[in-house]
């Protein structure tokens, strides 16, 4: 028997059976849809997060109060950043384009009898350029409202319609922590960012934050949450870490030990992509388990299928097909069964990440490599599983097997 006619004689005889076919390929098709979802399913996550970070900007830098050691030993975070800090690093470094400021506080904001519990922002005017936001209505607060500590507010879009509905709130006046504020503008909506939600926050001069909200408590000047810097170009970040950190260790008389941390989208996507990768990993081969299994019972059918065709075997064999024959044929059937049901479970898989992208904010893909790769392991583990099986039928003695049928 030449090639052609071993596969086509093994198609037919999983056609005879096609319920048994169906349920031998059903372990791969299982298996193999959870390996093609999860690395898709696990992509979309890793685009969505670089997505998120990269709408921060590709030049900005954040310089956060505290080191790593600090962070691991108390939630406590230090009030190490200071207003003049951030003016400091404005005007003495060269790579820096612009500087803002915040100083993030929970309070009850307060409109007509509407109360609602919300994040409070003090920063500076140059926010909305160095955050890449931009005003619907009104106006943002300038450096006469930072300088007089004017009471203004600036809302986002969803507080904005929470607390207003459809009438325009520019000119309206509203209460932070009891003390009244007048609203001057209302941002676009953009959605959160690294679990910040500005759409949800009011936004005021980070001095009037300071005399009016939560008051001054640091010795050294105005505290700071964080101070948010823009390089001038991509090229000049690391140049710009460089000359931050030495500007700010001269500063705060630093000998040791940083009392700060300088964090880029660099860094940070750098980090995404470690835990998303690491993630995927463990949930393709989580969900390879089942084409582990499905390979076994693969194995378990075709056992199966020799002991039930042990006559057909033995007539072969006396009239002169040889053990490379009746190998063969038995290796094509289980690699058919494998491979039809990687097309399946391909074709399964591709859809579930259509789903997600389609009902989540995942961007969830898959590459054709990818998915050939899937098939071809499906047809891999289907040659694998059905050496066992193929091997018993090939060593069948003609005599025996017409004896014992």
């Amino acid at each position: 028997m030449n090639f052609l006619e071993s596969v086509q004689m093994a198609g037919k005889t999983l056609l005879s059976n096609k319920l048994r076919s169906a349920l031998t390929m059903l372990g791969i098709v299982i298996g193999n849809a959870s390996v093609i979802a999860m690395i898709g399913i696990g992509e979309g996550g890793q685009k969505f997060v670089s997505n998120e970070l990269e709408s921060l900007g590709p030049n900005v830098l954040f310089v956060i109060p505290g080191n790593q050691e600090t962070e691991r030993v108390s939630r406590d975070v230090p009030k190490t950043l200071v207003l003049e800090d951030a003016n400091a690093i404005a005007t003495q470094v060269p790579t820096i384009a612009e500087v803002t400021a915040e100083l993030n506080s929970r309070q009850v904001v307060t409109y007509a009898n509407k109360n609602t519990d919300v994040n409070i922002i003090g920063t500076t005017p140059s926010f909305l350029n160095v955050r890449d936001f931009e005003t619907d209505k009104g106006r943002f607060f300038s450096e006469v409202d930072m300088k007089r500590s004017n009471q203004v507010v600036v809302l986002g879009a969803k507080l904005a319609e929470r607390l207003f509905g459809n009438s325009n709130p520019v000119g309206q006046q509203l209460r932070i922590s009891n003390t009244s504020f007048r609203v001057i503008g209302v941002l676009v909506g953009k959605g959160s960012s690294l679990g910040v939600d500005y759409d949800d926050a009011a936004l005021i001069p980070v001095i009037t934050m300071a005399n009016r909200i939560v008051g001054r408590t640091s010795p050294y000047g105005l505290e700071l949450t964080y101070i948010v810097a823009s390089a001038k170009n991509a090229d000049s970040v690391d140049a710009a870490v460089f000359q931050i950190t030495n500007l700010l260790r001269q500063r705060h008389k630093i000998i040791g030990e940083d009392d700060f941390t300088i964090r880029t989208q660099k860094d940070a996507l750098q980090t995404v992509g470690q835990i998303t990768g690491a993630l995927t990993i463990m949930l393709a081969a989580i969900a390879g388990i089942s084409l582990f299994v499905g390979g076994i019972g693969i194995m378990n059918i075709m056992l199966v299928s020799v002991t039930e065709r042990t006559q057909e075997i033995g007539l072969r064999k006396a009239i002169g097909a040889t053990e490379q024959d009746i190998l063969l044929q038995f290796m094509i059937e289980a690699i058919i069964v494998s491979a039809i049901g990687g097309v399946v479970g391909t074709a399964v898989g591709v859809s579930g990440i259509m789903i997600v992208a389609t009902l989540t904010p995942l961007e969830a893909s898959i590459s054709p490599v990818t998915i050939a790769t899937a098939v071809g392991i499906s047809g891999a583990i289907g040659l694998f599983f059905g050496v066992v099986p193929a091997r018993r039928a090939a060593k069948l003695d003609p005599i025996v097997a017409l004896r014992s049928a």
